[in-house]
Order: structure tokens, then sequence, then C-alpha cells
């Protein structure tokens, strides 16, 4: 099946935030950012802007009626500044008018004045002042100290990267419309309409039944909007609670990028033994998360780093510690990967550095070190593994051919350098906070016999609709033509948990399974006594009802007419919890995820040694799918991650000046993947297993996965950037954009 959406995609017909038509009188708002990154506030005049025809209420924190508090794991983030500003783009005050023109020159109206405080950029300069989030967190396995006393060769290094800006289509935004008895109804560009709604409720002080958020779909998320879109949903809520009239915000590119968080910058320091056969006998790192003035989802971002420190290797000897450290930049937040793909980069660092040190290929290292069936990760998990499965579907079919051609290629040409790396992957799959996997669904069956599917499923370009459709349309065994599924709305279901972590179709799918089963057993018992028959032997398939293979002319119209007459329930709401999973954050173990998702990728690439630019040539890819329920959507999913990973470490670079200034504020300043950057050859094979695993119909997710096979594309640029100068100095700091490059090729150690 295809994409349910692509009709209406490629019609222009598809509803985003701002397609909805909007009522007379609808207000718009613009939000002042601080121009300081770190500021006591001696001043906030706002007479000006109050007094600037078109301007109906220009609002300060000293409005809002309940708490003005919207931090979730950690209460520390206020939606409007008070006496202090944290971040330069930091929420100040906000204008309510009657056009958006004149909300965004209000803004400028407004004199804001402060006394500079110590602006704090650096996460290890914030760890050294204890300017911590949360205390340092350690996952642990065996005795790392004594490992490396018997380790034949020992490596230790610094690695950093950069943030990424998520770049969704449509920017963040929401609308706003009072009700009657002081009901709201918010249309939210959100993944997170529960966040929303809990939020919001405390803002306004409002119990949450008196707040329904709607989401139709967004224009892309990436985490961007798990919870970041909050804040934009209460401000239009706020206006409309202080006006009485609809508010709407959308805020333009600009606002987006200089006021919203990005994936999570480390520096990290590294140490890695090998014994004398290449095995890992132990592995440290202390990993700085830069979180940005408040936590945000900072704390499980940086577990999630912790708990793919190691990868897809088996390392009997383990310590790896994260410190997440409040600096004076945006509250940093969720990205595609969630921290995974941080601590994956890490240990390849590693891995890299120690082959460079035993002048080795690093594949010699990956391959020897890749987990088993049984291995122990250091949070106790045990694995079920595909890794040497997709390693080898890669490397024998690969490898060997690529490796000499490469090598021929150098030995021929002195401009220009190619370079390979092969990455494999282990990512898990479960939201590592316990209490998120579970999920609900609303399954309707009218008296036509058409269908209507409700669940916390937020659809934002990933399929996850599609995937909830196919579900509905196999165990009814209807045409497509009968099914659709509906908008996201706290109304119909309630406590949802947000759209990420690769879990949605998952949590979702199995709700709406469940749902849709209970109402065919009601169907089929019903059915099995209308016939007078044993309901082992009923069937309902092809929209017709089956006595013992034989149809016995009841099609599926007639039965769901009948079992309404019968006063046969045709509706059921489902809950369904991910079974078997657990964590102890005590001693930092457990079985925290559903099941993981393996693969490899092998990237080639072309340096030219006079520019410094590159070309990605080819990334050949073996990826574990379980069993795929829609091949369309899931390649979709694969290629779109593999070149988001290439951006964030090749050309993304986020850019922040000295007194915490976004200096890559624009698309003219931040460089994003076009279709020259992307790979020339992109060759995705799906591995199928009959292992069981826990997801939809069995179907692994591939959300984040894919995104890490980028990786792998920093790792051929450096190899080629060596091919040209042995000696080059270049460290392990991503991107590795074209400057880096230059001056790699051209730098030599001391």
């Amino acid at each position: 099946m295809q994409n349910i959406d692509t009709y209406t995609h490629v019609r222009g017909e598809s509803i985003y935030l701002d397609d909805i038509p909007e009522l007379a009188g609808t207000l718009y708002a613009a939000v002042l950012g601080s121009p300081m990154a770190h500021a006591q506030i001696l001043k906030l005049d706002t007479s000006l802007a109050e007094k600037l025809d078109g301007v109906v209420k220009v609002i300060t924190s000293k409005d809002i009626p309940g708490k003005n508090q919207i931090g979730g794991a950690i209460p520390d983030e206020l939606l409007l500044a008070e006496d202090e500003v944290h971040f330069e783009g930091m929420p100040v005050a906000m204008v309510v008018a009657t056009s958006a023109a004149i909300a965004k020159k209000a803004v400028k109206l407004i004199k804001f004045e402060g006394q500079l405080l110590e602006v704090i950029t650096d996460p290890r300069v914030a760890a050294e002042k204890n300017q911590l989030i949360l205390p340092p967190r350690t996952f642990s396995l065996g005795d790392v100290e004594k490992a490396f006393e018997t380790c034949e060769y020992v490596i230790e290094g610094i690695a950093e990267n950069n943030g990424q800006e998520h770049l969704y289509i449509e920017t963040q935004g929401a609308y706003a419309i009072p009700l009657e008895n002081k009901k709201f109804r918010v249309y939210s560009s959100t993944q997170g309409p529960t966040a929303v709604q809990t939020h919001m409720a405390d803002v306004l002080g409002v119990p949450m039944h008196k707040l329904e958020i709607d989401v139709t779909r967004l224009g892309g998320g990436f985490g961007g909007k798990e919870d970041q879109a909050t804040a934009w949903a209460i401000f239009c809520a706020l206006g409309a609670y202080l006006t009485g009239k609809p508010v709407k915000y959308s805020l333009d590119r600009m606002e987006d990028i200089r006021m919203t968080g990005k994936r999570h910058p480390y520096s990290t320091d590294y140490k890695i033994g090998l014994s004398k056969d290449l095995k890992i006998l132990a592995y440290a790192a202390t990993f700085h998360q830069n979180a940005g003035a408040a936590a945000d989802l900072s704390p499980a971002v940086l577990e999630r780093t912790l708990f793919h420190a190691t990868n897809s290797y088996y390392i009997p000897n383990v310590k790896v510690t994260a410190k997440s450290c409040r600096t004076n930049l945006l509250p940093n937040t969720a990205f595609r990967g969630f921290g995974g793909p941080q601590g994956m980069f890490v240990i390849e660092c590693a891995i890299a550095k120690a082959a460079e040190s035993l002048d080795i290929e690093a594949a010699e290292i990956q391959k020897r070190n890749l987990l088993n069936t049984g291995d122990e990760f250091p949070y106790g998990q045990k694995a079920v593994s595909e890794a040497h499965e997709c390693w080898d579907a890669v490397a024998k079919e690969k490898l060997t051919v690529t490796r000499n051609r490469i090598s021929d290629f150098n030995a021929q040409h002195s401009l220009y350098k190619k370079g390979l790396s092969m990455m494999p992957i282990c990512f898990g799959i479960s939201f590592t906070k316990i209490p998120l996997n579970q999920a609900r669904a609303l399954v309707h069956v009218y008296l036509d016999g058409s269908v209507h599917v409700s669940t916390g499923a937020i659809e934002m370009g990933q399929g996850v609709n599609t995937k909830i459709f196919q579900v509905a349309e196999k165990i009814f065994s209807i045409q497509p033509e009968r099914i659709t599924i509906g908008t996201t709305n706290t109304y119909r279901i309630t406590n949802t948990s947000p759209s990420a972590a690769s879990t949605t179709a998952d949590l979702n799918g199995k709700a709406t399974e469940m749902a849709c089963m209970a109402i065919m057993n009601r169907l089929r018992e019903f059915a099995a006594f209308s016939l007078d028959a044993k309901i082992e032997g009923v069937a309902i398939h092809h929209e017709k009802v089956w006595h013992n293979d034989k149809d016995t002319g009841i099609t599926w119209e007639a039965l769901i007419g009948k079992a309404y007459l019968a006063r046969i329930s045709l509706s059921e709401h489902a809950h369904y919890a991910t079974p078997q999973i657990y964590f102890d954050g005590k001693i930092e173990k457990g079985h925290p995820f559903a099941y993981h998702v393996y693969g490899t990728a092998l990237t080639e690439v072309t340096v030219d040694c006079i520019r410094g630019t590159y070309e990605i040539d080819a990334v050949e890819i073996v990826h574990d799918v379980g069993k795929s329920m829609n091949r369309i959507v899931d390649m979709g999913q694969m290629e779109g991650g593999v070149v988001q990973g290439i951006g964030w470490m090749t050309m993304e670079e986020i850019v922040y000046d000295k007194n915490g200034k976004l200096r890559s504020n624009a698309l003219s300043t931040y460089k994003v993947p076009d279709i020259y950057s992307a790979p020339k050859l992109l060759n995705i094979e799906f591995r199928e297993s009959d292992k069981e695993n826990l997801a939809i119909f069995h179907s692994k997710a591939v959300g984040e996965p894919p995104l890490m096979y980028g990786i792998g594309a920093f790792f051929a640029l450096r190899n080629a950037i060596k091919a040209f100068n042995p000696n080059s100095n270049i460290g392990f700091s991503a991107p590795m954009t074209p400057e880096k490059t230059l001056m790699g090729l051209y730098g030599n150690k001391s």
C-alpha cells in the first residue's frame, strides 16, 4: 500500500496548521525574544507597543493566570522571563494584534534593558562550575580499571560533535479558539498533544478537560516538536484566554531558527583498550552534553546516549558517564536518534583512533567485536543480535571490491582521494522513560460498514497513519475505501505519549490491533449465534461471513446492520502497554528496549584535495527490518534518515559567538544537504528475519536507526584526508565541513 496521504499531498489538499480556515476576529501573536544570552532585566517598557494602532494586548509574565512554568522533566523553564533571561531568544513578552505584521512591528517597539551576566557556552566550562541539569549518571559493566591494566593497547582521545537544526518544512505554530464554558480548542503543530495540554492547563490555571488539542498532521518534526511546540501553543491559548478572541501564531523561518533548540552538541573524553587480537576489553567515556539553559528533554537524551555508548559491539568492561551541562544557549531538545547518535559517534572515534595507532583499518576492529546473541549490554539487557548477518551481507559483496578499487584510484590520482568506512548500528526501540510505552486507540464501525480509527499517533510525514490504516484493513478484511484515520485529538484519545522514539507505529498500531480484534471477536460470536454454529468455524474476510470455509451469503454491511439491531457494540477503546520492559535507575540495569534494530552501511567518498570539497559517491546498506509491513514507507524513512545523518556529520554547523548569539541563524549561514549533497548511489537492502520481536506485525521501526548510517560519512572523509596526507592532524570533530577538510588536508602533526 502506498502512503494514504499521497493523493492529497500532491494536489495541495492536505491540511496543515496554516490551511485551517480562520474565524472572523482572529488575532495574531508575536513574541519578543531576549537580545541577551544572560542578563538581569533592568527595564521592560511596553508602552510604545501598546499605543500602536491594531495592538490589542501586550502580555508579560505578570499577566499569566496560573503557573509561569513549562518545564517537563525538570520544572526549570519559564514561559515568559521574570527577573532574568538565560539565553538569547528567551521569550520576554508577547504582543497580540489584529494582524501578524502589526504584532511583529509592535515587538520591535518594546524596550528591553538588561545587566549582562556571565555567559557560558562551553559544556566543559559549565561542568567545571558545577552548572549541571542533574547529577551525572554512569552505566558500567565489569571492572574497567582492572581491564585496562591487561590491555595490549590503550588509546585515549577527545571527540566533539556539533548540534543540528531540525529545519522541518512547517515551522512551529498554533491556533487557539475560545469555546463556550471557558473551554478552548487548540490546533497545534506538536508531536506531543498531551504535553501541550498538561502545561497549558498549568499556565492558564484550568483543568485539562477544558482544553482540546487537535492535530491533523505536521509538516515535519524530527523531535523538534516533541517538547518545544508546547510554548507556542500556550502563547496562543494565553492570548485567547486574556482577550476572548481566537489567536494564531506561525513563526517565520528566522524566528523558528533563532528561538528553538537544536540537537545536543557533546564534548567527550574516551579511552579504549584492546587485546593483541583486537578484542575491545575495556571502554570508558565521559560525555559533556550541552543542554542549553533549561532541561527540556536533556535528561532523557543523555540517558539514551549512555544506552548506545557501545553501539553494535560487545565490550566486557565498560564505564560511561554523562553530564548534562547547563549553558546560556537555547535549550537543546530531541532530534532524530535522541542522544543515540552522539554516543555511537564517540565509540566509532575511539575505534578509528585505535586503528590508526595500530596502522590497520577500523573495519578489522569493528568486525571482531560485533554483538552476538546473548551478549550483555552495559545496562543489563541481553542482545538478540543481527549484527554479524548485516555486516557480512555488506562486507562479502562490497567491502573487498570497493577497497581494491579505492586503492587503485588513490594510487593513480594525486589531487583527488577516495575514502571508505563501515558503519554498523544497533539501536534500541522503546521510550527509555518506561511509563511512556503505552497507547490507546478508539475504533468505530458505522452502520454502513465504514470504519473510523483514532489513535495518539501524530502523522508528520513518516507514514504512521498508513501503517495504522493497514492494521485496520488487515484485521477487518474490508476494502480500503471503508477506512479513515482521524485527527489526533485529546478528547478522543487521552494521555498520549509523544510521537517519538521510533515507537509510534508499534504502540498505536498494537492498540489499533487490539481494538479491531475486540470488535471482530464480537462480530464472529454474533455471526456464529445467527448461524447456530460454533465460533471456531466462523470467519469474516473479504467482506463476507464464512462458515467452515463456505460463503454464508452474509455480507459485511448486512452483518453490521444485524449486529446493531442486536445491540452489539460496534466501538472499542483499547489500551496497549509494551510488555517485558523495565529499568531500575538506582542500579542502572534492566531490560529497557522491546527490541533492537541492526544494520551496516558501507560509505564511499571522493575529496577534492585542492578545494576541500567532497562528494558522497555511494552508501550501501543492509538493514534489519524484521518483516516490513510497508516497504515503500520504510524505504522513504531509510533514505531520508541516511541523508539527514550525512548532513549532521558533514555540512550542518551550528555556530554561536562568545556572547551566546546564534550566528548560523538563516539558510544563508546554515547549510543543509540538497540533491547534490546526497549520495550518488544509495542502495538499501532490507534484511528480513523470522526472529520474534514486539513490533507491530513484526515490522521493526525505521524512524531513527537509519540516521546513524550517516556517521560513516565522517570517517570515510577522514580516511580520504589521511590518504592524501598521512601526517594530517585532523581530529575527531564533527561536522566535517569543507573548511575542516581543507585544513585537515594541509595540517601536519607537530
